[in-house]
């Protein structure tokens, strides 16, 4: 199929199949997928948990508001944001570019200054507010990847993130859960797969200047 069959046969997955579980390539896959997803400014302040552990995502269900997709995909993927965006992290960016690229520190020092100036402007709410608008991107680029991939997936926001927190001890690492996507297969008896999608025409979402 091509990528817009695709998207289309993509859905939030209400229940997944338990019994199948996602391969270490197509897994391997979503990890790199996160890894390449576009970041402003070219910085990764966010992380993602990939948690396989039966006992452990059933532990997660009560604090996902008794929602199974936690518990019955084969993996479920946990977006993360920094606690804080510091001046390391910048400083460590920007050393990779020099380290990769080959490039010149009388090039790199005038953005590696403005950018931390930037980030200094901002409080810890608006850096982490700015974390999360990434952590979306990283949604819908996971999203799309599975479309392709043909991997069922939902992204979820309803679940109590302190309570992630805490089981995941992501606390311990300065990271806070923002977003969720349980991933694996859909299960025959879901009904939400025959439903056809509900969307506006395109020239109700489309604007064209010629």
């Amino acid at each position: 199929m091509g990528i817009i069959e695709q998207l289309r046969w993509r859905y939030a997955t209400k229940k997944f199949d338990k019994n199948k579980k996602l391969s270490k390539i197509k897994i391997d896959t979503l990890k790199e997928a996160f890894n390449l997803t576009a970041m402003s400014f070219g910085l990764q302040t966010l992380s993602m948990v990939v948690v396989t552990n039966n006992k452990l995502k059933e532990s997660l269900v009560p604090h996902t508001y008794n929602q199974k997709q936690v518990s019955e995909a084969s993996h479920l993927l946990v977006i993360c944001i920094q606690n804080d965006v510091t001046d390391e992290d910048v400083n460590m960016y920007f050393d990779t570019v020099k380290t990769i690229r080959n490039t010149p520190e009388t090039i790199l020092e005038p953005f590696r200054k403005n950018l931390i100036k930037t980030m200094l402007k901002m409080t810890v709410e608006e850096r982490q507010k700015w974390s999360m608008n990434q952590a979306y991107i990283a949604l819908g680029n996971l999203m799309t990847v599975c479309a392709v991939e043909e991997i069922d997936s939902c992204p979820m926001e309803g679940f109590i993130s302190e309570k992630y927190d805490d089981i995941l001890n992501l606390k311990e690492l300065g990271l806070k859960s923002v977003l969720l996507l349980p991933v694996g297969y859909r299960a025959e008896d879901d009904m939400f797969a025959s439903f056809k999608k509900v969307r506006k025409t395109l020239d109700k979402t489309i604007i064209e200047l010629n």
